[in-house]
């Protein structure tokens, strides 16, 4: 018997991995650097600006500090500049906020894109459509005070949840598309109704996208000062509400060391959450594949 001819794909040989190109190769090189100056310049004068003395920083530049002084500022900005409240009026704006929009947003958009009709098709184009188009400021501080809510943080919460909305209908609307059908009727002839259907079947599907909307809500949020100066108006301190007032009051002035410091501790809880996010997408996607 004569012994077969190995060589040709016809016989399982499998073909050499091809070379990647100059291109491909540069790519990832090009990223990184258009991504340092772009990321890690304005990242470099936040931390060395914050380090210095008060003479040091009357100029901010990405000079390094004679010396550092970081934790002394970061001392300083906690007692003075009365973090630890404008935290907790933060916290208590941000978690309901986003717990209400990831709720809310991720119930309507199961529905939506479930139930293909010509109503749901406009219904989901008025609800995206906050994406594009600016809340109306002054309308939504009268309608607070008509109903007895500016000023507080319920209103503040509404108002973020329905500006936010659209964002997670977006984002929800589109992952729940490629979830396979089937797994809900699987549910459904178990005898599961709507809510435990959603409740064990979607909810735990949607946490790589809900991961993702978590942290763009919590950075908007975290960082708003323009909704929150017109309808809180300096009822409830909020960390950027807070660093506008001092900063106008002049207890800041001139003090960029101090300007910058805030701007830390402020940024913290941010980078901690991004953290947490960052484990769920993966656990998610690694946990859904797995299945």
């Amino acid at each position: 018997m004569t012994a077969p001819a190995y060589g040709g794909p016809a016989h399982g040989r499998i073909p050499p991995p091809r070379r990647r190109g100059l291109a491909a190769r540069l790519r990832p090189i090009a990223v990184i650097a258009l991504l340092v100056p772009v990321m890690g310049v304005p990242l470099w004068l936040i931390v060395v600006t914050a380090g210095k003395s008060q003479g040091e920083a009357l100029s901010p530049n990405l000079s390094l500090p004679s010396r550092w002084q970081l934790w002394e500022n970061l001392a300083q900005v906690w007692q003075q500049g009365e973090v630890a409240a404008a935290f907790l009026g933060s916290l208590l704006v941000v978690a309901p906020s986003v717990a209400l929009v990831l709720t809310l947003g991720s119930m309507a958009s199961w529905i939506l894109a479930r139930r293909a009709s010509r109503l749901n098709a406009v219904l989901y184009a008025l609800a995206i459509s906050g994406i594009v188009l600016p809340p109306a400021v002054v309308t939504i501080v009268l309608l607070l005070r008509q109903l007895g809510l500016a000023g507080s943080p319920i209103g503040m919460i509404g108002v973020y949840a329905g500006i936010y909305m659209s964002t997670v209908i977006f984002f929800v609307t589109g992952f729940v598309r490629t979830v396979p059908l089937s797994l809900e009727e699987a549910a459904r002839m178990d005898g599961a109704g709507p809510v435990r259907v959603f409740m064990s079947v979607i909810l735990p599907l949607l946490r790589p996208v809900l991961a993702t909307a978590t942290i763009l809500i919590c950075l908007y949020v975290w960082n708003d000062v323009f909704y929150a100066f017109f309808v809180i108006g300096g009822r409830l301190n909020t960390l950027p509400l807070n660093l506008f007032q001092v900063a106008n009051a002049g207890l800041y002035l001139n003090n960029w060391h101090l300007i910058f410091a805030y701007i830390i501790l402020m940024s913290l809880p941010l980078l901690v959450v991004f953290a947490v996010a960052q484990r769920k997408i993966i656990s998610g996607i690694t946990g859904g594949a797995v299945k």
